[in-house]
């Protein structure tokens, strides 16, 4: 028993701590651009095709990789210089989320959709760079002993911020407009802003960086360095093409579900504030005792197996919607179906993060955490904006089934890779470059 209340305590540092109020910084974004979104096309009357193609407003998550290598190179101009790299990026694209969320709430997507979408993907361009600076901030932070614990306590913060931004929003839109909505999650951005300021920057970077710089020669040299190196870190380890086909598979019947889940929840008839109240704020407990119930299933069955439970229990949580939508709209059995599906996405996407971070080479944080997030977000965004056409062809019911169909080909390559020498991922302290 002291054994593991000794392993409680690295929740004490105040490095741990504040990955929560980080992650509420990178979860924000993601709430602005889901539920409100969503609900706000279907209140304008936008077809459930168009809103399955707004998932392609998030291809920003899924290129990051392309710009990820300045940022892990180059601090930015005049805050780098006060604040130091990895700080000076995030307060410049928070800066940037804080006023294109602003924008996108003063359009009109009945009027305009277009001009919506467009500032929708400023957003989604602002979350992700900021996602590039505060993830490498979260890897170089904290010791080898403290990656999990930091991922617990950053997946609970980008709840918090994912949750409290997508549920406070569908609340407020029932009783003021949506151009206020956006006005107020705007303003929480604030929230990201103070942590970048009163948290340190990680020890050594800019002595890296002052390293990198004497011995780039020449244009050709820096940009092998930055752009290159990283890529090809990845790419000579054993079975890396497997790796990215099962990053990029993994959640793929969780993604499809996603998009489509606020206009079937509202075409059953629910609220936007009963969605909010059940699906957000009674569903952050199932799903923050999701997540660290899979940290305690990769601390007993590793990681790798921990992603095989997890998985198989995502896949299999889908079906409960089959049950809803021939309930119909009875508030009960929406509260079994958010507990069910929050709890199991809970677990399988801390299982998830831990997996990604284990992978990151220490030399390349920014850049390598970026270019496998982006595969990620490669399957969440282009590959789910189909979603909304599926929906009109068939059934709820067989929708459903469909997405938990879409979970089998990555548990195979899971499979695939348990077999294989290169099963488990490589130790941080282990991947150094040359």
């Amino acid at each position: 028993m002291s054994g593991w209340w000794a392993a409680l305590t690295v929740y004490r540092d105040r490095r741990v701590l504040a990955m929560i109020f980080l992650g509420f910084s990178s979860g924000l974004p993601f709430g602005v651009l889901a539920e409100p979104l969503s609900a706000w096309l279907t209140d304008a009357g936008v077809s459930k095709t168009s809103i399955g193609l707004f998932a392609l407003v998030s291809l920003p998550y899924a290129l990051k990789f392309i710009w990820a290598p300045i940022m892990d190179a180059v601090p930015v101009p005049v805050l780098g210089g006060w604040l130091g790299k990895r700080r000076g990026w995030a307060l410049t694209t928070q800066i940037m989320l804080l006023l294109s969320i602003f924008l996108m709430g003063g359009t009109n997507p009945y009027e305009n959709l277009w001009l919506t979408g467009l500032f929708a993907v400023m957003v989604a361009f602002a979350s992700a760079s900021q996602d590039i600076v505060i993830d490498a901030y979260r890897v170089e932070i904290l010791d080898d002993r403290q990656l999990a614990a930091g991922a617990a306590t950053a997946t609970l913060g980008w709840r918090l911020g994912q949750v409290g931004s997508a549920a406070g929003g569908l609340i407020i839109a029932d009783l003021w407009s949506w151009s206020v909505v956006y006005s107020l999650l705007a303003g929480l951005v604030g929230v990201g802003i103070i942590a970048v300021l009163l948290n340190p920057e990680p020890e050594g970077a800019d002595v890296t960086d002052a390293r990198r710089h004497r011995t780039q020669h020449n244009v050709l040299d820096w940009l092998s360095r930055v752009f290159a190196a990283p890529v090809r870190e990845l790419i000579t380890r054993p079975g890396w093409i497997t790796m990215v086909l099962f990053i990029l598979l993994y959640k793929y019947g969780d993604a499809i579900l996603s998009v489509m889940k606020i206009p079937f929840f509202k075409e059953l008839g629910f609220s936007n504030s009963e969605i909010a109240e059940v699906a957000k704020i009674f569903g952050f407990n199932a799903i923050i005792a999701g997540g660290f119930l899979g940290g305690v299933v990769l601390a007993r069955a590793g990681i790798m197996k921990g992603l095989l439970i997890t998985g198989i229990l995502m896949a299999a949580s889908n079906l409960v919607f089959i049950v809803q939508a021939r309930v119909g709209a009875e508030i009960g059995m929406l509260m079994v179906t958010i507990a069910v599906e929050n709890i199991t996405t809970g677990m399988g996407t801390t299982a998830f993060i831990a997996y990604l971070s284990s992978l990151c080479n220490q030399s390349f944080t920014a850049t390598q955490y970026a270019l496998l997030t982006s595969v990620m977000a490669f399957s969440r965004t282009v590959m789910t904006s189909g979603a909304g056409w599926v929906a009109d062809q068939v059934s709820w019911s067989g929708f459903f089934v469909l997405t938990t169909l879409a979970a089998i080909p990555g548990l195979l390559v899971l499979l695939w890779m348990m077999k294989k020498s290169y099963s488990e991922p490589v130790p941080v302290s282990d991947s150094k470059a040359s």
